[in-house]
């Protein structure tokens, strides 16, 4: 079968490319913006992606085109699709159809950590040897891809609240009908789709009536939003984790490098691993409690976490020149912004004297509509400096809403050039967007070697 993916560059809808191809069809794409990791999987993959919606991609007529949630009425190809009659669906659809079935699914949802949480999951199961299938939203580094289908009956998966399509309103996670399901956290986000924190509130209710009662709920026990959930009806024995929940993790260092489990006041076991932050290790311990459901004890469990690389683009170090050395993350909601910075922080060696410099691109749809405005200044007081790019047509006054806390930029050349003019050695500089930022992480480490006369040592 011919399947084609339009919008086949986001990460969810190029993990189903890749679980399509994987499961023996033929697959080709396009989208209207390719940028990295993304385009790069595709492209090693060997997928065929085109640029733009132009109609005639689909002339001849591929057996099933599968439409991506950014893709809408009045899009080329959509109109060519009803228009023709050619068979479509949408991604979370056909993946439930085609690969979830019969499976032992292991869904990740909140409104931060999901990727990276079930990368940790993910890599748990793999070291315990269950080899599981796999759709994660972002580059898991231990395996180098997003998606993977294998025989075994586990398959691991990011549960994202975004809605389905434009024919499908519901949220993409209704699809997946979890046995074991983290709910890591719950704050109000896409505002272009969700009016508040109730409608998102009402989705989770509807994906907690998809668990069976023989499943698992991994539940964050400091969230009120998602005690709301619970409330709504709940019919799935929890384990409630951080907060005053039974089980906790508690940090041997500031990095958070090296913590201790604890269930009640029993100690039941020590991660140590390369990642950073209190949020990272309380990611961990929910992987951990969602794989001890599947059956992986809490030492084997613990084990894996030596050996966890990490996601692309979660704090992840680009490269080091002449002393400063460059961060690359997907941050993009104060919450995760602030927790982001914190991490970065823990890391850093305070003698050293270095600064932690923030550089910020508000480019989430959420963003754009200035729903974070209050917080988002908030969110970057941790850093030393920040520096925040926002085109003039933000559509609210974001220098204003930042004036205490950062530096706003109209074009990313100025940023740039003012950024490299005030660095020096021993700085760490955070990039985070949930975009390709101008390719501004290469840029800058390229402009530092060139006028150090040294080499970049990762880009």
């Amino acid at each position: 079968m011919h399947i084609h993916v339009l919008g086949i560059c986001g990460t969810f809808m190029g993990g189903i490319a890749l679980l399509a191809r994987a499961a023996g069809h033929r697959v080709t794409g396009s989208d209207a913006h390719t940028y990295p990791p993304m385009s790069d999987l595709l492209a090693r993959e060997g997928i065929v992606v085109q640029e733009g919606y132009d109609s005639q991609q689909l002339n001849p007529p591929p057996d099933l085109v599968l439409i991506g949630n950014a893709l809408s009425r009045g899009n080329p190809c959509v109109e060519a699709v009803l228009d023709q009659q050619i068979p479509y669906d949408s991604g979370p659809a056909w993946l439930s159809r085609e690969i979830l079935q019969n499976r032992w699914v292991l869904a990740v949802a909140g409104t931060h950590g999901k990727t990276t949480t079930t990368s940790i999951l993910t890599w748990i199961l793999q070291e315990a040897g269950l080899n599981p299938g796999f759709l994660i939203g972002g580059e898991a580094c231990n395996f180098g891809v997003s998606a993977r289908l294998t025989e075994s009956p586990f398959f691991v998966i990011e549960a994202d609240e975004y809605d389905t399509a434009f024919f499908d309103k519901r949220s993409k996670f209704v699809h997946y009908h979890p046995r074991t399901l983290i709910l890591n956290n719950l704050e109000y986000d896409h505002a272009d789709i969700f009016p508040d924190l109730d409608a998102i509130v009402m989705q989770f209710h509807h994906l907690l009536r998809t668990v069976p009662g023989t499943g698992a709920l991994i539940v964050h026990d400091a969230v009120p939003a998602l005690q709301q959930v619970l409330e709504q009806g709940c019919w799935t024995p929890v384990q409630r984790f951080a907060g005053a929940g039974d089980w906790q993790v508690r940090l041997d260092n500031a990095a958070g490098s090296r913590f201790h489990i604890w269930e009640g006041d029993t100690l039941r076991g020590e991660g140590v691993w390369n990642m950073a932050g209190l949020f990272n290790a309380e990611n961990a311990l929910a992987a951990l409690l969602a794989a001890r459901h599947a059956g992986v004890p809490l030492s084997v469990g613990t084990a894996a976490l030596q050996s966890f690389q990490g996601v692309k683009r979660r704090l992840e170090w680009r490269g080091t020149v002449g002393g400063v050395a460059v961060y690359d993350d997907f941050a993009h909601h104060p919450t995760a912004v602030a927790a982001t910075i914190a991490a970065l922080r823990g890391r850093m060696d305070a003698a050293a004297g270095g600064r932690l410099i923030a550089v910020l691109e508000p480019r989430s749809n959420t963003m754009k509509l200035g729903v974070h405005q209050q917080t988002l200044g908030s969110s970057l007081s941790g850093a030393d400096r920040a520096l925040v790019y926002a085109p003039a047509d933000m559509g609210w006054d974001v220098a204003s809403a930042l004036a205490q806390t950062a530096v706003v930029y109209h074009d990313l050349e100025s940023l740039l050039a003012a950024l490299l003019t005030d660095l020096r050695a021993g700085d760490q500089v955070l990039v985070m967007s949930n975009g390709a930022f101008g390719g501004i992480h290469a840029r800058l480490l390229t402009e530092l070697a060139r006028r150090n006369g040294g080499l970049v040592e990762n880009v």
